[in-house]
């Protein structure tokens, strides 16, 4: 395959989803850009996923940070961050999950590796059933996980209908921004619930998805919820929906555990 096909292949698959979560769209995005080193270039794989800051970010240090370096960034970052995420896991723990987080599945399959007894519950995160591939990814790995469907999300928290209660929220991010994080539509009323039902929110991200900048709130396609839906019937489908660093007990990065405002000292 000649470099333009695989640069258009690359976009392709970032557009579709086939390519999902910010680390992977960023480490996609910059072999990309490696193949068309241009401000063009740049400009379309931003205009793939608009709610993206750490693929800006990667594309910004492209031109003037060594490839292996960064590279090297990424796996160093988990790292740290399964070390951190390990110390808040207790024995017998249910920990709840939301859609497909990169950093959140790999600490979560460290921790298990180290020998933390724990289950997971997750939720299918409709319409394009992201949950599915964590859940998937930590049974592979020996985790016991139950799956609830989106709107059983009360539910799976709260220990109602003969559930056990959660007693962590580990969430991902895609965007880090100075009043609180973006991430997958969804996660702001697991946060208000998390209040409510006094269950700590963990988010768990790499510091280099924090942006100064506004975030974009991306909308998919209605397809997506319905495809062929009937004609008049307005169809809404937004991917993302913002989360107040009020609701957040601690953000766990490469930096360490930290409250929100200490993080924001950090990378400010």
């Amino acid at each position: 395959m000649d470099k333009k096909k695989r640069f258009n292949q690359v976009c392709k698959d970032i557009k579709s989803i086939k390519i999902q979560g910010a680390r992977n769209i960023a480490k996609a995005g910059l072999q990309a850009y490696r193949l068309f080193p241009t401000p063009a270039s740049k400009k379309k794989l931003l205009s793939l996923r608009l709610t993206e800051p750490m693929l800006e970010n990667v594309l910004n240090m492209a031109d003037e940070t060594p490839y292996p370096r960064l590279l090297f960034h990424f796996g160093q970052a988990q790292d740290e961050i399964n070390k951190h995420v390990l110390g808040l896991i207790k024995t017998k723990d249910i920990i709840y999950t939301h859609c497909h987080s990169t950093n959140v599945s790999n600490a979560l399959i460290y921790a298990k590796k180290k020998g933390k007894k724990f289950e997971v519950y997750n939720t299918e995160t409709r319409p394009l059933m992201q949950g599915r591939r964590t859940a998937k990814e930590l049974r592979s790995a020996g985790i016991k996980v139950t799956m609830f469907v989106d709107s059983a999300v009360d539910i799976a928290l709260s220990g109602k209908q003969k559930n056990k209660k959660a007693d962590k929220i580990f969430l991902g991010a895609d965007a880090l921004t100075k009043q609180g994080i973006v991430n997958k539509v969804g996660s702001g009323t697991i946060a208000k619930l998390a209040m409510i039902n006094k269950i700590p929110l963990y988010i768990i991200a790499d510091s280099w998805k924090y942006t100064k900048h506004k975030v974009p709130m991306e909308s998919r396609g209605l397809n997506e919820v319905w495809n062929q839906a009937p004609k008049n019937i307005k169809i809404k489908n937004p991917s993302f929906e913002f989360v107040p660093k009020k609701y957040i007990t601690k953000i766990i990065t490469e930096h360490g555990s930290l409250s929100y405002n200490q993080f924001l000292k950090k990378v400010s």
